[in-house]
């Protein structure tokens, strides 16, 4: 990964940055008196390891896909939830052209489609982004637990919430028109760290753009994305140096 180097302030002006994207988008209306990003990111990581305590008991069954292997498709009955202990899956929805727009990324211990607990089927595809473990908990032990477990219901609705939070971000960018400033808001969430290249067509399913449309606009930057461990300034045009 090409990790960020900045100088002086440059980590508040960023959390501030990423502030008024989330708190002055269309989707939310106000705005922190401090730069709430990364407590929202710690948040959603400790609702999620409290209710992985919860379920990892429940698991009936342990399960390991390939890259690019399906979990669930679109239209499948809902049977189970499912945790990511180690890997990565991606919620898909397929666009007319048949490119992939990611819903929601599952990385290691975390969960994967809360939001269809209550549906009868699957509204998108579960694929695995790598080599992936999950764990198996049938969906009525879910609902059992939140109409008799306060303490798990609690922790539910908090996970949901920041859920919610991070939804609205990738709603923000998505709605940016250009892929240049889909790509600058994805740096600004990000710390203006850049995947290693082999990730880019993922990065790209994740601002929902082309592959081709992100390389080019990459590499129309190229001078600002410098190898091993030089990195580029989210709307800045120059480099960081250090």
């Amino acid at each position: 990964m090409f990790a960020l180097r900045s100088s002086g302030n440059w980590k508040q002006q960023n959390c501030e940055r990423r502030d008024k994207l989330f708190h002055e988008s269309p989707f939310t209306s106000s705005r922190p008196r401090a730069c709430q990003t990364m407590i929202v990111l710690a948040m959603i990581a400790i609702m999620s390891d409290q209710i992985l305590v919860h379920l990892q008991p429940k698991a009936v069954a342990k399960k390991s896909l390939e890259k690019n292997e399906h979990l669930f498709h679109r239209g499948d009955p809902v049977r189970a939830l499912f945790l990511v202990m180690e890997g990565c899956v991606n919620l898909l929805r397929y666009h007319e052209d048949g490119s992939p727009a990611v819903l929601q990324r599952s990385a290691s211990r975390s969960i994967l489609a809360e939001a269809s607990v209550f549906s009868d089927h699957y509204h998108c595809d579960a694929v695995a982004a790598t080599q992936t473990d999950i764990l198996v908990v049938p969906v009525g032990v879910i609902r059992d637990l939140l109409d008799n477990e306060p303490a798990f219901a609690r922790a539910w609705a908090r996970h949901l919430s920041h859920e919610l939070q991070s939804a609205r971000k990738r709603a923000e960018i998505v709605s940016l028109r250009t892929v240049g400033a889909r790509l600058d808001a994805w740096l600004t969430w990000n710390d203006g760290q850049l995947p290693a290249k082999g990730e880019w067509r993922r990065l790209a399913e994740e601002i929902g753009v082309s592959p081709e449309a992100l390389y080019r606009e990459l590499s129309s930057r190229r001078h600002l994305i410098l190898q091993e461990g030089r990195s580029m300034k989210p709307s800045s045009k120059r480099a960081i140096t250090p």
